[in-house]
C-alpha cells in the first residue's frame, strides 16, 4: 500500500474517536489568552498518541515534535485554539457549557484535525523523513495575536525559517472541498475605537448641549469616504463599523459616545496612509461641531500572503488526495488572521476546509450563534493536513 492509501484508511479509522475529542472541546471552550484546560487536554491526547517531547509556548500554546525515520526537512503545522465571546445557540448534546463563550470559528475543529494529523504522523514516523513541528497556538481571535507571541519563544526561533501549513474551516465550502489561493489571500486588519466627548444634557434644549451621537453619525457617514473616494478601485478596502455606545435616554442627550470598527485592505503603503486620512476626517469632524475627540487605531495583524511556489504545490498534493472535483481556487478574503505574521517570515501556505452541508442545514457562518460542522470533515482535514506535511517534506 502507497503512503497516499495508508494515509486515507488511517484517517477513516481513526477519525470517529477524534469526533468525541472536537465535541469534548466544543463543549469546553476558553477565551484568547485563557486556553488553560484546553492546553491541558490537547497535553494529555499527545501523549495519549506517544508523542513525548512537547514544549510550552506562550503560556497556553503547545510545540510538539515527531521525527521521522531519518533527518530530512522540518515543516509545521499550526491550529489556533481559543474560543470567541458568543452564546451558543445550538440546541446539540455538545453545545457549549461555557456560557457566552463558543468555538464559533471552528478552533475546535482546527485543533482535533491536527490531532489527527498528529496520530497519523506518529503512526507513520518509520516510513518518512523529516520532523514535523505541532503548534497547537493560542490568542489567535485579538491584539496582539498569539502568533507574535509564539515567535518570540526559544523553541520556535531555534527552528529558523521553515514552511509553515495551516487549514481553517469554511461553511461556504461544501464538506469534502478545500480551497486553495497562491499569494495575497487575507487582509490586514486595525481595530478602530473611537471617543465622542460632547456636552451632554435635557434632548429638549438641545443648544445647551454638544450632541455627540448627532456628531457621531456625521462620523460613521463621512469615514466611507476613506474607501469609496479615497481608495483606488484596484485596492480593495474595507472599512466597518460594529459598536456604537450612547448611553444617554429617550430625552437624554449623552456626554460621550464611542464607536468601534475595523480598517481591511492588502497595501500596507495604503493601509498607513488610509489610518493617516481618516484620523484626520474624524477629529476635524468632530472638532467642527464643537466636541472633542480621541482616536486610537492599533496596527493590527498584517496581510496573509500564500508562498506562490508551496501553495501551487500544496494544491497539487490535495488534487492527489481527494481527486481534481475536490479542491478549488479561492478568491480573496477579507477576514484577517494571525497566521500571516508567520507568512512574513516563512514560505507559507494557509487553505480552506470545506465543513458546510446543506441538505443536513450546516449553513451558518462563522462567528455566529449558530455555526457547527459536518464532522465527516475531521477525517478529511486530519488526513489532508498529514499527507501535504509529507508532500512537502519530500
Amino acid at each position: 500500500m502507497n503512503m497516499k492509501d495508508k494515509i486515507k484508511e488511517l484517517a477513516h479509522i481513526y477519525s470517529p474517536a477524534f469526533v468525541s475529542a472536537r465535541r469534548y472541546l466544543h463543549q469546553h471552550p476558553e477565551l484568547s489568552f485563557n486556553e488553560y484546560d484546553t492546553c491541558k487536554y490537547i497535553q494529555q491526547q499527545l501523549k495519549g498518541i506517544g508523542i513525548e517531547h512537547i514544549q510550552s509556548v506562550a503560556e497556553t500554546g503547545l510545540l510538539a515534535t515527531i521525527h521521522g525515520s531519518d533527518n530530512g526537512k522540518t515543516i509545521l503545522l499550526r491550529a489556533d485554539m481559543d474560543a470567541l465571546p458568543i452564546h451558543e445557540e445550538n440546541t446539540v448534546d455538545y453545545a457549549s457549557q461555557n456560557i457566552g463563550v463558543m468555538h464559533a470559528c471552528g478552533h475546535d475543529v482546527h485543533m482535533t484535525s491536527l490531532l489527527l494529523t498528529a496520530k497519523i504522523l506518529f503512526e507513520l514516523r518509520n516510513e518518512f523523513s523529516g520532523t514535523v513541528k505541532l503548534l497547537f497556538q493560542p490568542g489567535e481571535e485579538i491584539m496582539p495575536g498569539g502568533a507574535t507571541l509564539v515567535m518570540k519563544e526559544a523553541a520556535y526561533t531555534s527552528l529558523g525559517p521553515i514552511p509553515h501549513l495551516g487549514q481553517h474551516v469554511m461553511p461556504n465550502l461544501p464538506v469534502g472541498k478545500v480551497g486553495f489561493r497562491p499569494g495575497l489571500f487575507m487582509a490586514s486588519m486595525n481595530e478602530i475605537y473611537i471617543s465622542v466627548i460632547g456636552k451632554g444634557g435635557h434632548a429638549a434644549v438641545p443648544e445647551e448641549c454638544i450632541d455627540p451621537i448627532l456628531i457621531a453619525s456625521h462620523i460613521i457617514v463621512a469615514a466611507q469616504q476613506v474607501v469609496s473616494r479615497m481608495a483606488s478601485p484596484k485596492t480593495p478596502s474595507v472599512l466597518s463599523f460594529g459598536r456604537i455606545i450612547g448611553d444617554g435616554a429617550n430625552n437624554v442627550i449623552p456626554d460621550k459616545v464611542t464607536i468601534e470598527g475595523t480598517f481591511r485592505t492588502y497595501d500596507e503603503e495604503w493601509r498607513s496612509e488610509a489610518i493617516e486620512k481618516l484620523t484626520k476626517m474624524v477629529k476635524s469632524i468632530a472638532e467642527g461641531m464643537g466636541a472633542e475627540c480621541i482616536v486610537d487605531i492599533p496596527k493590527g495583524y498584517p496581510h496573509l500572503k500564500n508562498d506562490v511556489a508551496l501553495t501551487n504545490s500544496m494544491k497539487q498534493g490535495a488534487i492527489l488526495f481527494l481527486g481534481e472535483d475536490n479542491v478549488v481556487d479561492l478568491d480573496l478574503w477579507m477576514a484577517a488572521e494571525d497566521f500571516a505574521y508567520y507568512t512574513q517570515k516563512n514560505q507559507a501556505c494557509f487553505y480552506l476546509l470545506g465543513v458546510g452541508n446543506t441538505q443536513e442545514g450546516i449553513t451558518s457562518g462563522l462567528h455566529t450563534p449558530t455555526f457547527n460542522i459536518d464532522e465527516s470533515a475531521l477525517e478529511i482535514g486530519g488526513g489532508l493536513m498529514a499527507w501535504l506535511a509529507l508532500e512537502a517534506m519530500a
